[in-house]
């Protein structure tokens, strides 16, 4: 009886640019770009996670459903830089680490305790394409915020919550693997994730 093969699978380490559908079909209703036109992908890629098409940054990509299934699990941290409208107070830093009420599917959620920090510079990020705002309209902020769990635009929902609407959102981290100094658009081929917090 001749031997199982070992199905060869797919990785990718790529950086969604701000527009970009997390998909690879177009919805017909939206003229949105999405994330075929960016490399020819193998069939059954899939995007692991989400990024909605106004946030950017690291997004796996893999055709590996298991893969899938155990980097979004609660065990992976995911880090985000964030701009936000306004100053932030040491109470609203409180609020966000220790967790926020927010909606998901009309019902209400606690957010789970989370790590909150301020960034005393502007990260350097490549420029998002679209200007954000005029600065004359205010002073804007920099967080870094490090979540474990991933509801539909948890982090938006999270700094709305306490008064800090999100200006700019930009996933730099999951698990171990970073952003670094890749630009909209880079899609980088891996062997495999080796996911893990250490």
């Amino acid at each position: 009886m001749p031997e199982a093969t070992s199905v060869q699978h797919s990785h990718f380490v790529i950086y969604k640019p701000y527009g970009y559908l997390s998909q690879f079909v177009p919805e017909t209703r939206k003229s949105k770009p999405v994330l075929v036109q960016l490399y020819h992908f193998p069939d059954k890629t899939m995007a692991i996670g989400r990024l909605d098409h106004d946030s950017e940054g690291l997004l796996l990509l893999t055709t590996d459903g298991m893969q899938s299934h155990l980097i979004r699990s609660k065990n992976v941290e995911k880090e985000y830089y964030v701009q936000v409208d306004g100053e932030v107070s040491s109470a609203q830093l409180s609020q966000l680490q220790q967790g926020v009420e927010i909606g998901v599917k009309g019902e209400k959620y606690q957010t789970l305790p989370c790590r909150v920090n301020m960034l005393t510079t502007e990260p350097n990020l490549p420029a998002r394409g679209k200007k954000i705002r005029d600065p004359r309209h205010g002073p804007t902020s920099w967080l870094s915020i490090t979540i474990s769990e991933g509801k539909n635009r948890q982090i938006r929902k999270m700094t709305a919550a306490v008064g800090l609407p999100t200006l700019r959102l930009v996933r730099v981290r999951i698990a171990h693997i970073q952003l670094g100094t890749m630009q909209p658009g880079d899609v980088i081929p891996i062997t495999g994730f080796n996911i893990g917090n250490d």
